[in-house]
């Protein structure tokens, strides 16, 4: 079956995924993992339509996401770089992690507070692999192959921006956006991509894809009444 036609689903089913995700939010993380089990399974995407524990949504722009695995994950580093690069998950958990503790804020406006993420601060990468004269922005694409994000050089080179391994002190589920993700923390979490799997240096922004749709390209928390883009501790 094409992935894109998913499977028909019934009345029941889709109120049973709402009920479930209901109760995710009264009973917290002890139902995360059921949660997590049935929408990283759901070929529909009804499933993103499901409040997680501690009150997530899911969202994906695609029907269905293929898992990764430390066995077959990969993050490709290129573009602008003087040492292109291709990271297994056990290289980037060997690198000097980084934890940050932050509000998790949807620009649909449902907010995370206090979410700790961990793993390896986008600049150490950067930084490896050697940005070249004329680059000006980031790239970011992803294993479900459609979303993608991009962030100006400056933005990406803060140290409150994250190639995530770890949110609420354990290893990034599927439906989270695991194995690894972009947390971006100062800004609206559709900034922050799921299943990332390419970091691409570039000479120019390029929008990404709610961005394409009308989204802010620079999407500060709080830029319609001010805001604060200090580093986050």
């Amino acid at each position: 079956m094409n992935e894109s036609s998913g499977t028909p689903v019934g009345r029941r089913v889709v109120l049973g995924m709402l009920g479930l995700g209901a109760a995710g939010v009264a009973v917290g993380p002890h139902l995360q993992r059921v949660v997590e089990a049935v929408t990283s399974r759901d070929p529909t995407g009804l499933s993103d339509l499901v409040p997680g524990g501690g009150g997530f949504r899911y969202y994906s722009v695609v029907a269905s996401v293929p898992g990764r695995t430390a066995a077959d994950y990969e993050l490709r580093i290129d573009g602008l770089v003087d040492r292109p690069a291709t990271l297994r998950l056990a290289d980037l958990e060997a690198l000097p992690q980084t934890r940050i503790v932050h509000d998790v804020q949807c620009v649909t406006g449902w907010r995370v507070p206090a979410t700790p993420f961990e793993g390896v601060r986008l600049s150490l990468l950067l930084e490896r692999a050697g940005v070249r004269d004329g680059a000006a922005a980031v790239r970011f694409s992803c294993f479900d192959g459609a979303y993608g994000e991009s962030l100006t050089l400056d933005q990406a080179r803060r140290d409150d921006v994250l190639v995530a391994l770890r949110m609420q002190d354990r290893p990034l589920g599927h439906a989270h956006g695991g194995p690894v993700r972009l947390y971006v923390a100062p800004m609206y979490f559709y900034k922050s991509a799921k299943w990332l799997s390419g970091i691409t240096v570039t000479p120019e922004v390029r929008p990404g894809y709610w961005e394409r749709l009308g989204y802010d390209v620079d999407a500060w928390v709080g830029r319609s009444n001010g805001r604060d883009d200090a580093p986050t501790g």
